[in-house]
């Protein structure tokens, strides 16, 4: 990476390609089919019409969603909302451009509904724009992606930089270096998920208004949409952000589910009147009226525009409770899914540059409550309300999502006798449960499972089963008489249900007594569907339990949200009725002396050993790593024998602190001090040259023995036991704490089960931070203006060029 031109590495290649040719294809696609039109003034039916639709399917659709998700493992936000929102829009000088032709091509594209010729002749002309952009486009991000560097113009360099905005000439590079790390490689889904509202919003609005009397291809592009945005769900969740992962995947619920109502309702059901004798004695929307308040709680805690956001949600909710007459009901929904619309493009627009930037340049408002006076009022007062020996864990991120899922499902089966056999209630209530209760729940359990959750996906994907089958039997059957002589399966499959639901109650006995007393009323429920096989089926009861079940997965929603989000058991969830019974065996002999690093003795223990020329395990802020003190050069020889690591491969120095660094005075420019503090501490290591100032740090001796011959890589881990431990031996040389070729060592555990016998001890810490290791920067051309990326790790190397990009452009 030698001139000013290139790039950093990354683990995946250049999605943009495949992004912008899939948007060329398709404008070239469309613009055939327009210029066609006005030529002949004959619109395309037929096979013609159907070939030209599979195609934009599979390129501008699935090409698109492919580019997006490989967009936002490259932690590239812009470019993953854009692909996945099926859009195209780059920070360069080419894309504003195409953005500007695809929105002038919508337009008239819509004028031509009236328009006809003319219109389709300009959003022709439009789409042919977009095709030479895109190849051209195309053909350099090809380039390269294959020369590594950035070859013709027009990509790399934006119209305006947003990192630049609203930065002040003067000074504090350091404060602004300081931004919140991310515990991930993956872009923010904010911004996709406000665009997904956007969308379905404005499709539902421009129903209500009157604009069109059937919902058949709306129910289409509203699922696509909301396709999307499990998408921005399932990104939350690879963030570990529980907050997002709820919202997002209730909002996906509701979108789905009131689009397909209106697709039975307009399409299916013919007279209006059934459709709102129907509508009156259904109660589902009443469910998403409570977890939109619960998004509220939530959102307390994030900034007013959130909450805002959330409030006009609950207005959206209430105004689609079917039982406001249907005179006003659209007139009431239309408007606020208006008022959503222009408070999601808000949302879009902020959430967007504001991630990119890495600062708030849209404005967003403060934190309505503080946190810490909103966990007072959560937790009654009480300054830790914790439940003994229980404590959040990752792999509890969807478990919010898995209540609300089954409580939308059971208030939307609730219903009276007088209304079994009302037919629109019942194709009304079909997508109801079926959607909530079976396709959500499905994606759930998958989530769940990726979680590492101990029971993985076993009790939603059970209530995917019962849900999906509860449809089929008490709804979907009445409408296609099912045969009398097909009941007895029913019954079979019902006591099957109640076994099967026995056991998930002792699982659920092991985890809290929300979920246990969730499985327990399921079990009565089951009771209930049994009887209904049986034409015994005491409605009374059947109201009641869904009624209470419902309740059970409000305050879950509630407790699982909240909790995920401050990390602790502000609500109680109710400790484990049953708990493991661990053998009382002794526990075998670690192969090496461990030490607690909560404990102060632990880390005096540890830095004992270092002293004495030891080599020990110890946790960073990334993956465990091997440490021996600077002050003892046969101690780092020992390091290369333990992992059996080539002896061309250096070792490099961990310090506490850049002022550590600049106490021993180093000879490095400004640009490189600003660079450094800016990226440290935290999980990237600078290789800077090397010289006599390592002997002012400490290094002494293992001068020789650390780095290459002109160069040393410096880490400063955003850890405070390493910082602490640092601090107490000197510089350590430190490298991954694994045999060398193999997969780094996340938990104390793994580094006694590979390494223990060979090592002198391990400080423990539990679970790291990361899965992966730093990310190495090459700073030796930082003063050419270049640096270069040697390996990626947990910060992403885009991440990095942002902030190297600012550093600089506050030095000019």
């Amino acid at each position: 990476m030698a001139n000013s031109n290139s790039f950093p590495a990354s683990f995946y290649g250049e999605p943009g390609v495949l992004g912008m040719l899939a948007n060329g294809i398709s404008a070239f696609l469309v613009l055939l089919q327009n210029f066609n039109t006005a030529r002949t003034g004959i619109s395309p039916v037929g096979v013609e019409n159907i070939l030209a639709g599979v195609h934009l399917i599979l390129i501008g659709g699935i090409c698109q969603l492919v580019a997006g998700l490989l967009s936002f493992r490259k932690y590239d936000h812009l470019s993953g909302t854009a692909f996945i929102g099926y859009a195209a829009l780059w920070v360069n000088y080419i894309m504003p451009f195409v953005f500007g032709a695809i929105t002038l091509t919508l337009i008239f594209e819509a004028a031509a509904l009236v328009a006809n010729s003319w219109a389709l002749v300009v959003a022709g002309i439009l789409e042919l724009l977009i095709l030479i952009f895109a190849i051209y486009g195309s053909a350099a991000l090809l380039v390269k992606g294959l020369t590594q560097r950035l070859s013709l113009k027009g990509f790399g360099t934006p119209l305006f930089n947003v990192l630049l905005l609203g930065t002040p000439n003067s000074a504090s590079a350091q404060s602004i270096g300081q931004e919140k790390k991310k515990n991930t490689k993956y872009a923010e889904p904010m911004a996709l998920g406000s665009f997904c509202d956007t969308v379905s919003s404005f499709i539902f609005a421009f129903y209500c208004f009157g604009y069109v009397t059937s919902f058949a291809l709306g129910v289409a592009w509203v699922s696509i949409i909301s396709a999307a945005q499990l998408f921005a769900t399932y990104y939350a969740h690879l963030r570990q952000d529980c907050y997002h992962t709820t919202k997002f995947g209730l909002h996906a619920t509701y979108w789905l589910i009131k689009a397909w109502e209106e697709f039975v309702a307009s399409v299916l059901i013919e007279d209006a009147n059934d459709v709102s004798s129907g509508r009156e004695a259904m109660v589902g929307d009443w469910f998403f009226v409570a977890v939109a308040l619960v998004l509220c709680v939530g959102s307390l805690n994030t900034d007013c525009l959130e909450l805002s956001h959330n409030m006009l949600f609950l207005l959206l909710t209430i105004s689609s409770v079917p039982q406001i007459p249907l005179q006003g009901y659209y007139v009431f929904f239309g408007v606020a899914c208006s008022l959503f619309t222009a408070a999601s493009l808000y949302g879009t627009f902020s959430r967007l540059i504001n991630t990119i930037a890495e600062k708030s340049l849209i404005p967003v408002g403060p934190q309505p409550v503080s946190t810490d006076q909103l966990k007072r009022i959560l937790s009654c007062g009480r300054s830790d309300r914790r439940d003994p020996g229980e404590s959040p864990q990752n792999d509890q991120i969807a478990d919010a999502l898995f209540y609300i899922s089954n409580g939308v499902a059971a208030l939307s089966a609730l219903h009276a006798k007088s209304t079994s056999t009302n037919s629109s209630f019942l194709h009304l209530t079909v997508p109801w449960v079926l959607i909530s209760g079976a396709v959500i729940q499905g994606y759930v359990s998958q989530v769940q499972v990726r979680g590492g959750r101990r029971f993985g996906s076993v009790i939603p994907f059970f209530y995917v089963v019962v849900w999906a089958t509860w449809t089929w039997f008490r709804f979907s059957g009445v409408l296609i008489q099912l045969s009398p002589m097909e009941a007895p399966g029913f019954t079979a499959g019902a006591i099957a249900f109640l076994v099967i639901n026995g056991f998930l109650m002792l699982i659920a006995s092991y985890r809290n007594l929300v979920l246990l007393f969730l499985t327990t009323i399921m079990e009565v429920v089951l009771v209930c569907f049994l009887l209904s096989t049986l034409r015994q089926l005491p409605y009374e009861l059947e109201i009641a339990m869904l009624a209470i079940f419902s309740i059970i997965c409000i305050y879950g929603a509630l407790a699982s949200l909240v909790n995920c989000i401050f990390t602790q058991r502000i609500l109680p969830m109710g400790q484990a009725l049953l708990k493991d019974q661990k053998k009382q065996e002794e526990k075998p002999q670690s192969p090496c002396p461990v030490a607690e690093s909560r404990l102060t003795s632990g880390l005096l223990k540890i830095t004992k050993l270092l002293d004495e020329g030891g080599v020990c395990g110890i946790p960073t802020d990334t993956v465990y790593a091997l440490a021996a003190s600077c002050k003892n050069p046969q101690a780092i020889e020992k390091i290369y024998n333990i992992k059996d690591r080539p002896a061309e491969k250096p070792i490099c120095i961990c310090i506490s602190s850049v002022e550590q660094l600049s106490a021993a005075k180093p000879p490095f420019s400004p640009l490189l001090w600003e660079f450094m503090r800016n990226v440290y501490p935290g999980g990237i290591s600078c290789i800077v040259s090397k010289g006599d100032w390592l002997y002012r740090l400490g290094v002494g001796a293992a001068y020789d023995r650390v780095g290459t011959k002109d160069s040393i890589m410096i880490r400063v881990p955003d850890h405070t036991v390493t910082a602490h431990l640092c601090d107490l031996t000197g510089p350590l040389a430190i490298t991954s704490a694994n045999p060398s070729g193999e997969p780094d060592s996340t938990h104390h555990s793994m580094v006694l089960s590979r390494l223990g016998h060979k090592i002198q001890g391990v400080l423990c810490d539990g679970d790291s931070k990361e899965v992966v290791a730093s990310t190495v920067v090459n700073c030796l051309k930082i003063d050419e203006g270049t640096i270069g990326i040697i390996r990626e790790g947990c910060v992403p190397a885009v991440r990095v060029q942002q902030i190297f990009e600012r550093v600089k452009s506050q030095m000019l």
